[in-house]
């Protein structure tokens, strides 16, 4: 099971390039439904997001015309905007007792790492959160939680949406050609997953290492 997770997340360009080719128009259907359930349900943060958008770009640029570029933006887009209204109203539903949920589909940890980050960055969290892995998915839920007013979320969201998915997705068109790209396509998605990581990494460890001094005196 791990090892094809892995194998998806390493040759999104072969997995993607065969669903164009046996499901067609069907694939923007499919790519809607993953991008929706990435940023929408709070289950399920482990989907393909960054990395899914590059190399739904740059197979796009080499599909001969199967896909259209504009049309997956848009599809996307609204994907992606759902995503998250969905994710805010549930957030909105729950309220604060969520916190004190013992839930195995809601990790607390996660939640707690994104409420710290929106303590921080306040309604920008909604935009930066669009390019950090598993906060993407708990921002718009922690917002809802938070009682954070709809009007001032969507303005966020859709700004957020729009650059996430155009700047990934427009990454992967424009770079399909480049024959670095395409000979190490699996280090791209790599580099990308790990540039990702890197924020949520770096507050991780920033707030582990504070912590140390204080227990210590």
């Amino acid at each position: 099971m791990i090892e094809q997770f892995i194998d998806l997340f390493l040759h999104l360009d072969k997995h993607l390039a065969d669903i164009v080719s046996q499901y067609g128009t069907l694939t923007y259907l499919i790519l809607f439904v993953i991008i929706f359930a990435e940023t929408g349900l709070v289950v399920t943060p482990f989907l393909p997001g960054d990395s899914l958008l590059f190399a739904t770009g740059a197979t796009i640029a080499v599909s001969n015309g199967s896909l259209n570029l504009g049309l997956m933006l848009l599809i996307l887009f609204i994907a992606a905007v759902l995503g998250d209204t969905v994710n805010y109203f549930v957030g909105k539903f729950l309220g604060q007792r969520v916190f004190e949920m013992n839930s195995r589909w809601i990790k607390r940890e996660y939640l707690e790492r994104t409420h710290a980050f929106y303590e921080k960055h306040g309604g920008k969290t909604i935009v930066y959160a669009r390019f950090i892995p598993i906060i993407r998915t708990f921002a718009p839920f922690v917002a809802g939680v938070g009682a954070m007013n709809y009007p001032r979320f969507i303005v966020y969201n859709l700004l957020g949406g729009a650059v996430w998915v155009s700047a990934f997705l427009l990454a992967g068109y424009f770079f399909a050609e480049n024959e670095i790209v395409k000979k190490n396509f699996s280090l791209v998605v790599l580099g990308i997953i790990f540039v990702s990581l890197l924020p949520p990494l770096i507050e991780y460890l920033r707030h582990r290492f504070s912590k140390k001094p204080a227990a210590q005196s």
